[in-house]
């Protein structure tokens, strides 16, 4: 087995204050499961600031036409372009070769969002076989979104093996959860094959807490609900900045109503839909993935501003939304009690940073746990919203899943290390 050493010819000669140091370009990959978000960062060293360069997505993957968005953080245009990616590696060809012929090349390492670290993996960690052989064995844990991802790192493996790679993954931030938050009221012996709550959304929430600590470093040790509110959307319950409890448990599909995810459900569905429906394993695993949540209630969009604007006029959009609103009121309440109170409610996510009416709506009714939003900040989407009589602090604060992932390559990325190919 050879060592790649990265070479000094992936970095940049810059100085910085007065002295001659390496910058280095990175590229951050960020794979859901119909689409691959990415980002390019520039850096300075060790625990620099990073400056972010490009960013975009590629959505619809797998689908007829797939959308490439490119933002250049400068002045020229954003790009979007109709592109075909039936599935990721195809994406990132696509990216790969755009990228070179604006002469974005040279990436000094690659950083990806794992979404599963399954049992073993739960800090960031460089790419190596050994990581690639487990994260094969435990692709049935989450095979909406791992395939994907170790297809994105095994291409780099064979395509530029002397460019390190650090996988970040979104089951860390809830690693220290109570044993009685991890458990699954199932057979024991489940357990010890890894069958448990991990959580998810956890680089999100991991840049939440340090955000929320740079606003107020006091607040960031209280007790603390992260609300992740898009198109996979999930809450956690946080004391002293440690996770205590989350939505999401053994997938992602548990938990909150989500786009096209259903959340939480009767598990007798299962033995009922296969004796009236016929339907397989798979074809449930499709329904409560895909096809439910926002999308099966509506049976129009899951798309919150789709549902929000047809309200008025299509009861089942209306259902929808209520739906989604009453599920997360509740959630609140409950991890209300599981901290033993509420000081800092945090709104994230493409729901939470951006619809006001949502967020208005969980928070109705809520004045008891002292929650109280002012309609003027909330409107406007300013970063505290809750009034200034409220006992619990409400913030919006727009989350950074690539940016952390930048950071994590920034701690773990030293040019005068080897790592096994």
């Amino acid at each position: 087995m050879k060592k790649a050493v990265l070479k000094q010819s992936a970095t940049l000669p810059d100085a910085v204050d007065g002295k001659k140091r390496a910058t280095y370009r990175v590229l951050v990959l960020n794979a859901g499961s119909s689409s691959l978000k990415f980002a390019v960062f520039t850096g300075f060293g060790h625990r620099t600031k990073l400056v972010r360069v490009l960013s975009g997505n590629i959505e619809r993957i797998g689908s007829s036409t797939s959308i490439f968005t490119l933002k250049h953080h400068n002045d020229l245009p954003t790009e979007h372009t109709t592109i075909s990616a039936p599935n990721h590696l195809r994406g990132l060809t696509y990216l790969l070769k755009h990228l070179a012929g604006i002469g974005v090349t040279d990436f000094a390492a690659v950083g990806h969002r794992v979404v599963h670290g399954g049992m073993r993996y739960h800090e960031p960690q460089r790419v190596d076989r050994a990581m690639l052989t487990e994260l094969r064995r435990i692709r049935v844990f989450d095979p909406e979104h791992l395939p994907a991802e170790i297809a994105l790192m095994e291409f780099f493996v064979k395509k530029s093996p002397r460019v390190p790679q650090i996988a970040c993954f979104d089951t860390a931030f809830h690693k220290k959860m109570p044993r009685v938050a991890k458990l699954l009221p199932i057979p024991r012996r489940y357990a010890a094959k890894g069958v448990q709550r991990y959580g998810f959304h956890g680089l999100s929430y991991a840049y939440l807490m340090q955000e929320l600590k740079t606003l107020d470093g006091s607040a960031a040790k209280g007790r603390v609900i992260l609300a992740h509110l898009g198109n996979g959307a999930s809450m956690a319950a946080v004391r002293a900045g440690q996770s205590i409890d989350t939505t999401m448990a053994f997938t992602p599909a548990a938990g909150l109503v989500m786009g096209t995810r259903s959340g939480d459900l009767d598990p007798g569905l299962v033995a009922f839909l296969a004796r009236s429906e016929k339907l397989t394993a798979a074809q449930f695993d499709k329904l409560v993935n895909h096809a439910s949540g926002l999308l099966g209630v509506s049976e129009t969009s899951s798309d919150m501003r789709d549902l929000l604007a047809r309200e008025a006029k299509d009861v089942r959009a209306a259902e929808a939304v209520a739906l989604f609103c009453y599920t997360a009121k509740k959630q609140i309440g409950a991890y209300a009690a599981a901290l033993g109170g509420l000081d800092t409610l945090v709104f994230a996510g493409g729901i939470g940073e951006n619809s006001s009416a949502s967020r208005a709506r969980i928070c109705a009714g809520l004045d008891f746990l002292g929650i109280k939003l002012d309609k003027t900040r909330n409107a406007e989407s300013t970063p505290v919203i809750s009034a200034k009589t409220s006992m619990v602090t409400v913030r919006v604060i727009r989350t950074d899943e690539e940016l952390m992932i930048a950071r994590a390559i920034s701690e773990n990325l030293d040019l005068h290390l080897t790592t096994q190919i």
